[in-house]
């Protein structure tokens, strides 16, 4: 299985980007080649001055946009969760039916973990290395995301489209197979996003037992 040290694209470098940038553009460049270096190297074996070498700022001049590779790998977490999250709400504004409302759920989760494959792998390896403030805020957001699932699933449940034992046990079996798309998705490959995200979204449908409309 190909996993994130295997891609070349993904490995850190030295922008080609002009000094004069302003200073959101700076910290976002900061910010990708810290995402970068902790998935190559793990955030433990990384140093300010690998991020600080990867976008061209010497010693004391990195602290000027960012105060430690903790605050770095903080931010990454919290707005890997933040953005799934208003995806999530996003997906299920445009319709009432709990069938649509799951199938749009899962193929915005899958579209995020294709296309933000860094993100994902960072997020699921260095959890534990945040401190417990950050480290709290960011359950606290995870349980968040997976209790949208599990209520969706609850109450496709309730109105008898779904038929499941557990819903939490199903809301975890269809976040963790998006999860795992991070992992070996290929832009490149047989498949495009979109295609990847509808077929998820079949087989969430299937695990919930998901009866055809024309069965209601």
């Amino acid at each position: 299985m190909r996993t994130v040290e295997d891609e070349p694209h993904e490995r850190p470098h030295r922008p080609s980007e002009p000094e004069a940038t302003s200073p959101a553009d700076r910290r976002a460049g900061i910010r990708l080649a810290a995402l970068r270096l902790f998935a190559v190297q793990g955030y433990r074996a990384t140093t300010m001055t690998d991020i600080g070498a990867a976008v061209g700022i010497r010693g004391p001049s990195l602290y000027k946009h960012v105060a430690s590779k903790h605050e770095l790998l903080a931010e990454i977490m919290t707005g890997t969760m933040e953005q799934l999250i208003a995806d999530n709400i996003a997906a299920v504004a445009g319709t009432d039916d709990v069938r649509e409302q799951l199938r749009r759920s899962v193929e915005a989760h899958i579209r995020y973990h294709a296309r933000h494959r860094l993100e994902a792998f960072v997020g699921n390896r260095e959890i534990g290395n945040l401190e417990q403030l950050d480290q709290d805020r960011v359950l606290s957001r995870r349980s968040d995301y997976e209790r949208r699932y599990r209520e969706l699933i609850e109450r496709g449940a309730e109105e008898g489209v779904f038929d499941v034992r557990s819903a939490r046990i199903a809301s975890y079996s269809i976040l963790d197979m998006g999860i795992g798309v991070a992992s070996w998705f290929n832009e490149g490959g047989e498949f495009s996003v979109d295609q990847l995200a509808y077929q998820y979204g079949d087989m969430a449908l299937r695990i919930v037992n998901a009866r055809p409309p024309d069965r209601l």
